[in-house]
């Protein structure tokens, strides 16, 4: 009789843990953001200033890079670079010729003295072979998995890192959709080659990506990375305002939730997205679908038929409908898996950096995002979002509503566990 009742306490234990995996924050949003004013209104930027965290900072040059072929070589030549410091966190490194080509240029600044502080997700590395890892941390890396498994956080084990942060002698960043893998080399030219944006940072925003990274260092470690190699003094190298805030399900954040509403409840005539899953909850859903009401155009770029989670594809179709009647336009990317993550509004707002348009972003996910203020550069990403668009395929309310019923079923499946994909 007491084995029974053993067994009954342990697997209700367990229950329990895994229950913990699907909590959310604390702070979660009930209510639309409604339309008050729009993105070139200063009262725009001094709520995102002060609802989102960092305080919008001027003097910022930021530029995209795009792909694997343009996205690589830039962030190789200021890790070779580096005197003074580097920091790394990312969700996925993979072992292959680029994780290689990564662990080399990291170790061996290890190995000339710079300091090499180093952050990669324990499940986004699930395809890094060990050896990887041992050869860097041989040379002097300071590396660590976020939340590998043990007994005592199997209630936060869904909670993952997706940040993708590299900061360089405290003075150069990079931030955007890329992880480390050889799907990112290249040109996007083929489906075994990804669809990607990265950017590269200089100004005082930079300090701010240090600090994002300081997040997760600290939960990690314990250890506080501070002092001139870190966040040095850094002069305006730009015109463009900016700020880099995070979200954590530690810290009962909404701040991903939030920025999506403001942004799209300010828009005033156009909304480009480009999503690489997109799993929106219902407060997105309505945002975008207000906008249109305002006469917003409304344009959202998907994956197509090359997608890594074939799960996020069936559930992101049930929103679909709704915004394909209020008059939104889609459109799925075709020659490849299309992982950037890019908000622009209005020619003068953009956002970039490792979030998706999803509840596992919003809710689960440590996140971080990159917020910037410059009609040139909005402008630069709009021409960027509509160069994609003649290798994508329009996608009618006609054919969403004559879609198989396996999609419609299957939807109806996956519609509890969406937070989840």
């Amino acid at each position: 009789m007491l084995w029974v009742i053993g067994i009954t306490v342990l697997a209700t234990s367990l229950m329990l843990l895994l229950m913990q995996n699907f909590k959310t924050p604390e702070k979660v949003l009930g209510r639309k953001v409604e339309h008050r004013y729009v993105v070139s209104d200063p009262q725009f930027r001094r709520e995102m200033s002060v609802l989102l965290g960092p305080a919008i900072v001027r003097g910022n040059q930021v530029t995209a890079l795009q792909n694997g072929r343009e996205i690589f070589p830039a962030m190789l030549l200021a890790i070779r670079s580096a005197q003074t410091s580097i920091t790394f966190e990312t969700h996925i490194y993979w072992s292959g010729e680029t994780g290689d080509e990564f662990s080399q240029a990291l170790s061996e600044r290890a190995h000339a003295g710079v300091p090499v502080s180093v952050i990669i997700d324990w499940v986004g590395s699930i395809k890094m072979e060990q050896s990887l890892l041992d050869s860097m941390q041989a040379a002097g890396v300071q590396l660590h998995r976020y939340r590998p498994l043990h007994w005592y956080n199997f209630g936060r084990m869904n909670n993952r890192t997706h940040r993708k942060l590299l900061v360089v002698d405290g003075r150069i960043g990079f931030t955007g959709g890329v992880g480390i893998a050889d799907q990112w080399s290249g040109d996007a030219g083929d489906p075994e080659h990804w669809r990607d944006t990265h950017f590269r940072i200089e100004g005082p925003v930079v300090a701010q990506l240090q600090a994002a990274f300081n997040d997760n260092w600290i939960k990690t470690t314990g250890q506080v990375l501070n002092g001139p190699s870190y966040f040095p003094a850094l002069k305006e190298e730009g015109e463009m305002e900016a700020h880099m805030f995070v979200a954590s399900p530690a810290d009962g954040s909404e701040s991903m939730h939030l920025m999506y509403l403001l942004a799209i409840a300010a828009a005033e005539a156009t909304i480009d997205l480009a999503a690489s899953y997109f799993v929106p909850d219902r407060l997105l859903i309505e945002a975008l679908i207000a906008a249109r009401g305002r006469d917003v155009r409304v344009r959202i770029l998907l994956p197509g038929p090359h997608i890594d989670a074939f799960s996020v594809k069936i559930a992101s179709k049930a929103a679909w409908g709704e915004l394909l009647k209020s008059g939104a336009e889609i459109y799925v990317y075709q020659p490849t898996m299309l992982h950037t993550k890019l908000l622009v509004i209005d020619a003068e707002f953009v956002s970039v950096g490792s979030t998706n348009f999803d509840i596992r972003s919003i809710q689960l996910n440590d996140e971080a995002s990159l917020n910037i203020y410059n009609s040139d550069f909005a402008a630069r990403m709009t021409a960027v979002f509509e160069a994609d668009l003649p290798a994508a395929e329009s996608y009618s309310l006609a054919r969403w509503e004559n879609r198989p019923l396996r999609e419609k079923f299957s939807e109806k499946i996956l519609l509890p566990i969406k937070s989840q994909l």
